[in-house]
């Protein structure tokens, strides 16, 4: 049997935390190692247990969005889900940049939360169902407005697990799709971190796109990859 899955909360709200802490709990896959009310007593936190996932609330006192990013450069293999009452499509995307790979409303059914802490377990983002194709968007469009990454050249299967990757494809649904191994995704998600200097696949789809933009501009075809069908097959849950 696994190891069960550490599991951290932050919240300012004494019984909502409560109760989804009893809930993680009561579920002999996850063991819970702490809780915080605050921005900075949530970095204190992941300091003192590095728990496999932090949930966060983003309304709590302190500078949450340089927690965040604090948490996720200091302690990468800490993957943060944020759950929050929050309803906005920059609320959604100002944490993904900070470096949260998980997105997740309150007004969800607690099934959504741990699905969404089971897929950022695996390596996978999750955005809350009804928001997936705003934030994709939004992400694009931001990709024009940031630095631009430094000139790199994409091999056919980058381009092609980068075209799924924005489709919202899940790790095992890009080896699927592709007849390669889950294992072999992940290594080549690694890659491409390193190569466009990415800390989670959100980085990696903005960097791409920028690549993508800037061949396309050089009017070349080899650093393109296929976006196919887009977002018509985007399912709204995870990236």
């Amino acid at each position: 049997m696994p190891d069960p899955l550490t599991i951290a909360f932050a919240d300012d709200h004494p019984m909502l935390l409560r109760g989804i802490m009893s809930l993680f709990e009561d579920d002999p896959a996850y063991r819970v190692v702490g809780k915080a009310e605050c921005a900075n007593t949530a970095l204190d936190l992941v300091k003192l247990n590095a728990p496999d996932v932090m949930v966060m609330d983003l309304s709590m006192p302190g500078d949450i969005f340089r927690t965040i990013s604090g948490i996720s450069d200091q302690f990468p293999n800490t993957s943060i889900v944020i759950f929050t009452a929050y309803s906005s499509i920059d609320a959604a995307l100002k944490a993904l940049e900070a470096g949260a790979v998980g997105f997740v409303l309150k007004d969800s059914d607690c099934e959504e939360l741990f699905d969404a802490v089971a897929a950022v377990s695996r390596g996978d983002i999750y955005i809350t169902k009804q928001y997936a194709v705003q934030v994709m968007n939004g992400l694009r469009d931001r990709s024009r407005r940031v630095s631009p990454v430094a000139a790199v050249r994409l091999s056919p299967r980058e381009k092609q697990i980068v075209g799924l990757l924005v489709q919202a494809r899940t790790n095992r649904e890009i080896a699927q799709e592709l007849d390669i191994s889950e294992r072999t995704v992940k290594s080549y998600m690694s890659a491409l971190m390193s190569k466009l200097k990415a800390r989670n696949r959100v980085e990696v789809a903005m960097a791409a796109r920028q690549v993508e933009e800037r061949a396309r501009a050089e009017g070349s075809a080899l650093d393109t990859f296929d976006n196919g069908v887009g977002e018509r097959q985007l399912r709204g849950k995870r990236l």
